[in-house]
């Protein structure tokens, strides 16, 4: 008995399930990484094989030869910067201020009855359907654009962050005010950590919806910008340009993803 158990390894069925573990990540990661090659091998097998026509849809190969020569000629990343740049600044304009309304209605009982009935009947309207009136108002240059992202970013935004405050344990709410704490612990140490999780999920529908606003503001009222550049290669029939846009739409929206992924993780570790 005594050699048995001189020989028992205590951590091994730990060892064993992290292993096991470690192999399950492995094989979802496979996954995630091979849908979209498998999407693009099959594109390129019927593009060239005929079974679609390549007219309508090149091959990727081809899509990358044409992506390299854009992106050598200069052309690419001029659409690229004043596409990012318009994003973030209309982003940013929407997401402060929803951010700051969403936790004030949440708080404030006179504050959300005050806007909800303003919120809820311009909610429905999409933001592109009011872009004559913010062209009347802002021209057609950029202060237009960025404020037309920041309209159909500041609702998702306002309305998850108080819903987040809202769904607070009042428990919270009765210490902090047994305790004595002003508007500012309110705000700042009760309403915004606890509506982080639901609003993080707002800003993330955010950015989706400023990727698809900016892209349909773009082919409506630009001189440049990936929009601007997937409208103009679709009318002069230069699919293979089209599909350049279409794709880095798609990258950024990925990318933009996985940035706010990664700030809810070091901001909500337990989550």
């Amino acid at each position: 008995m005594k050699n048995i158990h001189a020989g028992h390894d205590p951590f091994a069925i730990e060892r064993e399930e992290w292993k096991k573990k470690q192999l399950r990540n492995r094989f979802k990661q496979a996954l995630t990484i091979a849908s979209p090659i498998f999407i693009l091998i099959l594109w390129e097998f019927l593009s060239r094989t005929g079974m679609v026509d390549a007219r309508f849809f090149p091959p990727p190969s081809e899509i990358v030869g044409t992506f390299l020569l854009m992106g050598t000629s200069g052309e690419l990343f001029h659409h690229i910067g004043i596409s990012l740049f318009r994003i973030l600044a209309g982003f940013l304009l929407g997401v402060i201020p929803g951010v700051v309304l969403g936790l004030l209605m949440g708080l404030y009982s006179p504050i959300r009855h005050f806007f909800s009935p303003l919120i809820m009947a311009l909610m429905p309207i999409p933001t592109l359907a009011l872009l004559p009136i913010i062209l009347i108002l802002f021209g057609i240059g950029e202060v237009s654009k960025i404020v037309t992202i920041a309209g159909s970013v500041f609702f998702p935004v306002v309305i998850n962050t108080v819903a987040g405050v809202v769904n607070i344990d009042r428990i919270y709410l009765d210490v902090a005010r047994n305790y004595g704490a002003g508007s500012k612990d309110f705000f700042f140490k009760i309403a915004l950590p606890g509506s982080l999780p639901v609003m993080i999920e707002g800003i993330q529908m955010g950015q989706a919806i400023a990727l698809l606003t900016i892209v349909a503001a773009e082919m409506m009222g630009a001189t440049s910008g990936i929009g601007y550049l997937i409208w103009t290669s679709y009318s002069a029939f230069l699919l293979k340009e089209m599909y350049v846009g279409l794709v880095l739409i798609s990258f950024f929206g990925y990318l933009f993803s996985l940035i706010l992924r990664a700030f809810q993780v070091k901001l909500l570790p337990w989550k």
